[in-house]
């Protein structure tokens, strides 16, 4: 059974926190109390917590000075602040000091317990990493493959069923959602994975020597062709041939990629040889293959010789559960790659990682990681060194087509915009209004939507709670 998390209480009023005990309790959460800052220090000295929710007046140690004193030795630990006195100096302080959040008394309970579960979503990212690593065993190597969002959990399964075939698969996805990666992963699953797998850019090679990159070319055949040369083809003989961005090849050459796929032969250039393959296909595109088609860039019967499985990557900004375990992996990777002890992130650092849009996708993610690790000084990972590379953004995320049901053909990422997501706030026009009108009409509607519930609010905005009162307090409705 997996262990209860736990949070040490700190407050000097008896009758607040034993109601917060009892709640916290029900909640599933194993509570420690204190009754003063001096004995949260040295409570969060004897053992280690999962959070830590504090009042900021206390008689003898203060919130602030306990909050000072925890994270001088333990950053990456999440403490909430509650304060009965609700100024912004008071929270601003409280925030320097390396507070995850702050809450104001009387306390709402539903923004506690959100509160609460954000802050201690960043833990035990490396349990997790293993348990998904591990989760099918011997019977499927995901290989470095982490998600553990619905998306990526049916792509997973999918996947894990059609590798052992032998039939040819195409992969849709936005670029850098990690298509090369799934097509290694069946390879390394298959029953030709002992065989070679052959990697192929069609985007990256020009008009003219596509044909000989992948058929091959006789000596003579054209200028340059000093002597005979095997393709892509012939060097994945008894394995598997990935061939990426396909949608990029010629219509001529396509015919004669479905004719090497109908017949499983080809002829080099320049030859006459007629030479049986054994490969098998696995391709992707980034476009819409569908709209390629009508408009007659692409041909409809290869894209139904390739589309024989249709495995579709979603973008990362649709699966925000698989951020905090692939950041913790990359966090782990390139912290060995140059030489640094990091133990994580912080609070602040992970919840501005899910806030990012990522329209790299994982390709971004990987990079803003590693990037992190080279500038980071300390021993976690800060919000500091994440924001050089990661600016604080509101607009909206890039366009994408919606998720692929199961059994459906692939879904490509649209050219046009298919609106504003559902968990997202009504976006009011702006013909005619001021910025501050149609800033104060989103808010408004957003928090109507999240019927009133601030931090629910700020999470569809994409802004901080803090953010929001500030916002709302502009506007005057608070």
């Amino acid at each position: 059974m997996e262990s209860k998390k736990t949070i040490l209480v700190v407050d000097d009023d008896t009758a607040h926190r034993t109601m917060l005990r009892t709640l916290l309790k029900g909640w599933g959460y194993t509570i420690t109390e204190a009754d003063d800052g001096g004995s949260a220090l040295e409570e969060a000295h004897r053992q280690p917590f999962d959070l830590i929710l504090m009042d900021i007046r206390m008689l003898k140690v203060s919130g602030l000075e306990a909050l000072a004193g925890i994270k001088a030795f333990n950053p990456a630990i999440p403490i909430v602040i509650m304060t009965a006195y609700a100024s912004v100096e008071t929270a601003v302080e409280a925030l320097k000091k390396g507070a995850y959040d702050y809450l104001t008394k009387p306390l709402d309970f539903d923004e506690l317990r959100l509160t609460l579960a954000r802050a201690m979503e960043h833990m035990d990212l490396k349990e997790e990493n293993l348990r998904l690593k591990e989760s099918l065993g011997t019977r499927f190597d995901r290989q470095n493959l982490i998600g553990r969002s619905a998306a990526m959990t049916h792509l997973l399964d999918t996947a894990a069923q059609v590798a052992p075939s032998e039939a040819t698969v195409l992969i849709s996805g936005e670029s850098g959602t990690g298509k090369e990666m799934i097509a290694g992963l069946i390879h390394a699953n298959s029953l030709r994975k002992e065989g070679p797998f052959v990697r192929f850019n069609c985007a990256a090679i020009t008009e003219t020597l596509i044909e000989s990159e992948l058929f091959g070319h006789e000596r003579g055949a054209f200028t340059g062709a000093d002597r005979r040369k095997e393709g892509k083809f012939r060097q994945a003989d008894g394995g598997s041939l990935f061939l990426d961005e396909v949608s990029e090849m010629s219509v001529g050459m396509q015919v004669k990629l479905l004719r090497v796929l109908q017949e499983r032969e080809l002829t080099r250039v320049g030859g006459e040889e007629v030479i049986r393959i054994d490969v098998r296909l696995i391709a992707a595109a980034n476009k819409d293959l569908f709209r390629e088609i009508e408009a007659g860039r692409f041909r409809e019967d290869l894209f139904y010789r390739l589309n024989v499985v249709a495995l579709h990557l979603p973008p990362l900004r649709e699966r925000p559960e698989d951020i905090p375990l692939l950041a913790q992996e990359f966090l782990v990777r390139f912290a060995e790659k140059n030489r640094k002890a990091l133990k994580g992130f912080t609070p602040q650092a992970m919840d501005r990682l899910l806030r990012h849009p990522w329209p790299g996708n994982v390709r971004e993610l990987m990079n803003a990681v590693e990037r992190g690790v080279v500038l980071s000084r300390g021993d976690y990972l800060d919000e500091q060194e994440l924001s050089l590379l990661l600016p604080e953004r509101r607009s909206p995320a890039p366009e994408t087509a919606g998720a692929m049901p199961p059994g459906a053909p692939p879904s490509f990422p649209a050219t046009e915009s298919n609106g504003t997501a559902a968990s997202g706030p009504a976006q009011p026009s702006a013909e005619g209004a001021s910025l501050e009108a149609v800033e104060r009409e989103t808010i408004l509607r957003t928090l109507e939507e999240a019927r009133g519930n601030k931090s629910e609010a700020a999470r569809r905005l994409g802004i901080t709670r803090r953010t929001l009162h500030q916002k709302l307090r502009k506007y005057g409705v608070m």
